[in-house]
């Protein structure tokens, strides 16, 4: 019997690969307009039969918006925002996950506008401060900064929690280490995350989800528990924080792209006023992209949850 649970479990592993690379070869055969009109019928259906998620990303713009959205607003970008999650995966198999440089997005009929230049931008950054903490919230398309930030010659680590099918995550991570990314998993990152900073390169990082080993910070006017990995590093390696992001400027394939001003450590030590100070500094700046395109943003995410039995980081 365990014998055949066992191989039950291969062939459902198998399966879901070899279903994933069939949707990856329709993705690149489909035409731009088909794919996107099929992430716009998944993203409706999304927001229609999940209500749960549907009420939960209404509140989250009623409340980050305060009254400066209509309720015609707030139902449509809350829709939008589920087809922006359907396009991000598909615009990563578009691109095959790999071979991300200007040229490539192009010839796939992306525009990159100034796009590549910007990213010239978190270079020079990168150069001078010997390595930075580049963070990013869960909006546009998040996964293709490490493929952008490769091709322009960032050395970048970034940290991703190993998938349960094994097959895919071979696939995954191979194509991420071609393009010059370094796969740091979950577990235990903290630890190889100080040494690829004292050797001079970059990590990045997606900061903006609820952890309950987090510390109360200002997002959008309203505490949110977040971490506080990329202020203390930040901290102890006296490395600046840059907030990046990849945003859909319009409906047409063109890309356009945010590289903030670096958040440096300055007179700060490892104290919690420090850590609080340069947490909500990153915050600000993420909500500040945010709200220059809130139908990408990742609202059906609780961020402002209440965690039972937290346990803050400064406790």
């Amino acid at each position: 019997m365990e014998k055949q649970k066992a191989r039950k479990g291969k062939l459902v592993l198998l399966a879901e690969y070899y279903s994933f690379r069939a949707a990856l070869s329709l993705a690149r055969s489909l035409p731009l307009f088909v794919l996107r009109f099929s992430c716009r019928l998944l993203g409706n259906a999304l927001y229609i039969l999940l209500p749960r998620r549907r009420r939960l990303a209404m509140e989250n713009l009623r409340f980050a918006f305060n009254g400066l959205k209509s309720e015609q607003e707030i139902r449509r970008i809350a829709r939008e925002s589920c087809v922006s999650f359907f396009l991000t995966a598909a615009e990563i198999m578009k691109f095959h996950l790999y071979d991300l440089g200007a040229d490539a997005i192009r010839k796939r009929g992306y525009r990159t506008g100034q796009f590549e230049e910007l990213f010239q931008k978190a270079r020079m950054i990168h150069d001078q401060s010997g390595g930075c903490i580049f963070v990013t919230p869960h909006i546009g398309n998040w996964e293709l900064l490490p493929y952008v930030s490769a091709h322009v010659g960032i050395p970048l680590a970034i940290v991703a929690r190993p998938m349960d099918n094994h097959y895919l995550e071979k696939l995954i991570t191979s194509n991420r280490t071609a393009s010059g990314q370094i796969v740091v998993p979950k577990r235990n990152a903290m630890f190889v995350l100080q040494r690829i900073l004292r050797r001079g390169k970059s990590i990045g990082m997606l900061p903006d989800q609820s952890t309950g080993k987090g510390i109360p910070a200002d997002f959008f006017g309203r505490k949110a528990m977040t971490t506080p990995v990329p202020a203390l590093l930040a901290l102890t390696y006296r490395r600046p924080i840059v907030v990046v992001a990849c945003c859909r400027s319009q409906d047409d394939g063109s890309f356009e792209g945010f590289v903030c001003d670096p958040i440096h450590p300055g007179e700060y030590n490892n104290e919690q006023t420090g850590i609080l100070a340069l947490t909500e500094a990153m915050n600000r700046d993420m909500e500040s992209i945010i709200r220059r395109h809130p139908e990408q943003y990742l609202w059906m995410h609780n961020r402002w949850k209440e965690h039972k039995n937290r346990r803050s980081a400064f406790s």
